[in-house]
């Protein structure tokens, strides 16, 4: 067996999931390899929904540029019950939602993926497959199973496995899979279809039996190309591939069914004469598959130096395009913590926030996403719209009673624990536009904002608790004279012009907000106090980086 040089992290798995975890970790100066056991990137259009809350990352990441090149909008859902068309579902978030849904095809997500990782000189390795591996207080060995059939051993200090439903990681851990399987298969294809239904639009049609339950379903999610669409509905019998999913020697029957005939281009047309709403030819398919549901959670998000993410931890029905995009965010939250535990920067607790943070998530998506597949759809929520649609985009995801947050406290605006929202309208001498906070806080790490005058010392104090890993940036409020200094220390800062930071931020006096590498605060602290501040910082950062 050939022994390689130690890395910091090993990622397992070359999804959206892993690609993010390796990219984050490459970004903040972490050696790391990621190993896939596909030869390639499958060129199925599995996930395809992109939530706002993914497309922040992504711009935080330095990347969405690339997204919004490749993504056609997600401007809302058409649903038809039993052939009459209901409530259409607009898609519509408030104005400081810096973006909108959109629709991409998984292979095309991993591919932008891919390319951005390339910047740090790291590419997937394919073909090479995890065979198992053992831990110690010290760090993780791995055997690995390269394209050759070699074996090497590599030695880490910590384990991602983002490699799916049947993650190996997961399973080497000794980790509960608890939940079950819908009994439904499904086919999914890519095709053309040449309706003329409004554009942008998904269409979920049903029917019902005499007791009003769904006996029929399809869905269809726009893609990029005309008239191009990703297809789901009720497999038929003759392709039902039931004995294969029996057989799993896991017992975990989900995502895509080898073994089987694949669906043609004929099964597709005639669900679509069933059940759309309109008469309709579909044509130039590209591929298809059946596809099997089921919805389990682990016990725990890792154990030791080992973590999972994605797949790997959760899997639940894809209403509402919640699974791709909650394990991005389980990669984007568990990364920063790994890049500060390589550094040996991390306070102890910090690691283990990972589980309790994302963990409670990633049960209340499984728990909400089989309610909207065992009724009809994401409308069947009785949240009202505009809460439900904010809920859908994940701008609603928080850590409030997170070990590693400030108490929420009582009040307005954003508390420990939420997502730090955006707002424009940020000015300053040299930058000719206002804008966004987006904008000064992409690619950032720790970011303290300063609301008002005067608090250098904060700065100071941010900067001291932790071993110069918080930046500071000053925003002066509206009425502030142009010309007023942040303070001696000179921090750079941008006037609230039409006070949209104060609205947004319910920011009425000094204040301070520390917003975390992942988007959100980890606390607010009004009015400003330095011991706080530093009791904060101290259950983030290790003792040894501050004075």
């Amino acid at each position: 067996m050939a022994h390689s040089n130690t890395t910091d992290v090993l990622v397992v798995g070359a999804g959206p999931i892993g690609l993010t975890a390796a990219t984050e970790l490459r970004r903040r100066g972490v050696s790391c390899r990621i190993v896939d056991r596909l030869p390639a990137r499958l060129p199925y259009a599995k996930a395809v929904g992109i939530q706002p809350r993914t497309l922040e990352i992504w711009d935080r990441m330095g990347m969405v540029r690339a997204v919004l090149d490749a993504a056609v909008p997600l401007r809302g859902q058409l649903t038809y019950v039993n052939g009459a068309e209901q409530a259409r579902i607009d898609l519509v978030l408030p104005p400081e939602v810096p973006y909108r849904f959109a629709a991409l095809p998984q292979y095309e997500t991993e591919r932008i993926l891919d390319e951005h990782l390339a910047r740090w000189g790291t590419a997937v390795e394919r073909g090479t497959e995890l065979v198992s591996f053992s831990q110690d207080p010290d760090g993780v060995t791995s055997r690995l199973r390269t394209p050759s059939g070699a074996e090497e051993e590599l030695r880490t200090r910590y384990l991602v496995g983002c490699d799916g439903a049947h993650s190996i990681v997961r399973k080497g851990l000794g980790l509960s899979f608890e939940g079950g399987a819908f009994p439904e298969e499904y086919m999914l294809a890519d095709v053309e279809a040449d309706w003329d239904l409004p554009h942008g639009y998904s269409v979920r049609a049903m029917h019902l039996d005499a007791a009003g339950a769904v006996d029929d379903v399809l869905v269809c999610i726009p893609l990029p190309g005309r008239d191009r669409y990703r297809m789901s509905m009720k497999v038929p019998p003759e392709l039902s591939t039931a004995e294969q999913a029996a057989a799993a020697a896991d017992g975990v029957a989900h995502g895509l069914q080898g073994g089987g005939p694949a669906p043609q281009l004929t099964d597709i047309q005639t669900v679509l004469d069933r059940l759309s709403p309109t008469p309709t030819t579909a044509s130039n398919m590209r591929w298809s598959s059946v596809f099997r549901i089921s919805h389990r959670i682990v016990d725990r998000y890792g154990h030791g130096r080992v973590f999972i993410a994605g797949d790997a931890a959760h899997i639940h029905p894809p209403t509402g395009a919640q699974g791709m995009n909650t394990g991005i965010q389980d990669a984007w939250n568990l990364a920063w913590k790994l890049a500060l535990a390589v550094d040996g920067a991390a306070h102890p607790g910090l690691l283990p926030s990972y589980d309790a943070e994302r963990r409670p998530v990633g049960e209340e998506v499984v728990g909400r996403t089989v309610r909207h597949a065992s009724a009809q759809g994401v409308q069947s929520d009785r949240e009202d719209a505009g809460t439900l649609i904010l809920r859908e985009a994940q701008l609603l995801v928080g850590y409030r009673g997170s070990p590693v947050v400030e108490a929420p406290g009582e009040g307005p605006g954003p508390r420990p624990g939420d997502r730090a929202p955006d707002c424009g309208g940020l000015t300053s001498p040299i930058a000719a536009v206002p804008l966004r906070l987006g904008d000064l806080l992409r690619e950032r790490e720790h970011v303290l904002l300063l609301y008002g005058t005067g608090l250098d010392e904060l700065a100071r104090t941010a900067r001291e608790s932790s071993g110069g890993r918080v930046e500071t940036c000053v925003v002066l409020p509206a009425d502030t004279p142009p010309d007023t200094p942040a303070g001696p220390a000179l921090l750079p800062a941008y006037h609230d012009t039409g006070g949209e930071f104060a609205r947004i931020y319910a920011a009425g006096q000094p204040t301070a907000f520390l917003v975390r590498p992942d988007g959100y605060l980890g606390a607010r602290l009004s009015p400003p106090d330095r011991e706080r501040l530093a009791a904060h910082l101290a259950t983030v950062f290790a003792p040894d980086t501050r004075p």
